[in-house]
C-alpha cells in the first residue's frame, strides 16, 4: 500500500522543477514515514537538478528538513510515531570499519529506506541525498532520524540537517577552531556563515569573512565576523595575512568548492595551519599545487564531509544552543516559501538574494 502526496521532482537535467503526485510506501524494516514540516532550499538541490551529482532523473528533491514521525517498520526502536526530528543523510551503519574504530562520522556503509517512492506511473524515484523530502511525507531509514526538541520549529531545525550543520562542523569537527584562534572563511553563503557562527562559538578570536557580494559580507558580520574582506576589491591572501600579523589564519574553512578559491586558502593560512574543504566540487574540477609548498608549509589539509557530523551528538547540542539563546540559527531564515515556489528560490540563491529558503509544509 503507498500514499499519495504532492512532491517537487526533477525530470530532467535542467529543466524546471514540477509539483507532482508522488507515491510513499508504508515504512517496512528499520523504516520510517516522516510527515515533512519544512524543508530548506539548498545549493545540493539545485546541483542534482542540474545533473552536477548524477543522472539518476527523475530525483525527489529536498533533503534539509524537519518533520514528525508518522510511523515506523519493524525493528525500529530509536523513533517512534509523535517524535519531532530532524532528517540526516548520513545515518551509520554501526558496523563498517570507521564506526568500529569509534569514527562513526565517517561511517562508510550509511543507509536509506530500501523501498523506492515513485511517481503515480511507477517511475522510480532517486531521493536528493536518500531524502526527497520537498514532498509532504517521505520515507527515510530510521537512522536518518534524530529526535530533538520540538520547541526550535521546523524552519530552523531543519537546517541543521544540511548545510548550517556542515558549516558549524567544519569549524568545530573538522577544523579544531579553538580557543584565540584566527579563522578566514572563504565563501559566505549558509554553509559559510554556518562556519563563522561555529568559529564564534568555538572562540576564535579574529573571523575574516571573504566573499564578493557586499551583502553576503553583511550577512557574514552578523554572525560573528570581526573583519571582511571583498575579493574583487583587494587580494584576499594578502589581506588575509595582514589581518594575521603577516602570518595567516590558523584555520582557513573553504565554502565555495572551486580550484581557484582553493588555492587561496592554501596560501592564505599560516605555517602548520589547516585549510578545511567544505564547498562542494563538480567532477571536472582539477588543483594545481606545488607539492615543495604542500610540505614545506606543514598542517593539515582536510575535506569536510557533512561537518564530519555525528547526529546523534551533534543535533541535540545545537537544539539545545539555539534555545538557549547562544546559537542565532533563526537567522539563516530569509524567507518561508510553498511547493510551489522552489524553481524560483534557485533563481533567488543564483541572484544571492537569499541564505535560505524554506519551504513549509
Amino acid at each position: 500500500m503507498t500514499i499519495s502526496v504532492q512532491g517537487v521532482v526533477a525530470r530532467g537535467k535542467g529543466e524546471p522543477v514540477e509539483v507532482t503526485t508522488v507515491e510513499v510506501p508504508e515504512p517496512g524494516p528499520g523504516e520510517a514515514l516522516v510527515a515533512v514540516q519544512a524543508c530548506g532550499v539548498c545549493h545540493t538541490d539545485l546541483h542534482y537538478k542540474q545533473g552536477g551529482i548524477g543522472e539518476d532523473f527523475p530525483y525527489l528533491l529536498g533533503h534539509e528538513a524537519a518533520g514528525v514521525v508518522e510511523a515506523t517498520g519493524p525493528g525500529v526502536d530509536d523513533v517512534a510515531p509523535g517524535d519531532f526530528v530532524i532528517l540526516n543523510w548520513r545515518a551509520v551503519c554501526g558496523r563498517c570499519r570507521a564506526c568500529a574504530r569509534g569514527r562513526p562520522w565517517y561511517c562508510f556503509s550509511t543507509h536509506n529506506a530500501s523501498q523506492k517512492m515513485t511517481l503515480a506511473d511507477g517511475t522510480t524515484l532517486s531521493p536528493a541525498l536518500g531524502i526527497g523530502a520537498f514532498a509532504e511525507k517521505t520515507l527515510v531509514a530510521a537512522g536518518q532520524c534524530t529526535k530533538v526538541d520540538p520547541a526550535i520549529g521546523a524552519a530552523t531545525a531543519g537546517l541543521l540537517g544540511c548545510g548550517v550543520m556542515a558549516g558549524i562542523g567544519a569549524a568545530i569537527n573538522t577544523g579544531g577552531v579553538t580557543r584565540g584562534d584566527s579563522v578566514a572563511v572563504i565563501g559566505c553563503g549558509g554553509v559559510g556563515d554556518g562556519a563563522i557562527l561555529g568559529a564564534r562559538l568555538a572562540g576564535a578570536q579574529t573571523i575574516i569573512a571573504v566573499d564578493v557580494d557586499e551583502a553576503k559580507l553583511e550577512w557574514a558580520r552578523g554572525f560573528g565576523a570581526t573583519d571582511v574582506i571583498n575579493a574583487r576589491a583587494a587580494d584576499p591572501v594578502a589581506r588575509i595575512r595582514e589581518l594575521t600579523g603577516g602570518f595567516g589564519a590558523d584555520v582557513v574553512i573553504e565554502a565555495i568548492g572551486r580550484p581557484e578559491t582553493y588555492e587561496q586558502a592554501f596560501y592564505a593560512r599560516d605555517l602548520a595551519g589547516t585549510v578545511v574543504l567544505v564547498g562542494v566540487p563538480t567532477p571536472e574540477m582539477r588543483l594545481d599545487l606545488p607539492l615543495l609548498e604542500v610540505f614545506g608549509r606543514g598542517g593539515a589539509l582536510k575535506s569536510s564531509w557533512y561537518g564530519d557530523c555525528l547526529p546523534s551528538r551533534d543535533f541535540p547540542m545545537l537544539v539545545d544552543l539555539h534555545l538557549a539563546g547562544r546559537l542565532p540559527l533563526d537567522k539563516f531564515v530569509s524567507e518561508t516559501i510553498g511547493l510551489g515556489d522552489v524553481e524560483e528560490a534557485f533563481a533567488k540563491m543564483g541572484r544571492g538574494e537569499v541564505l535560505r529558503s524554506v519551504v513549509l509544509l
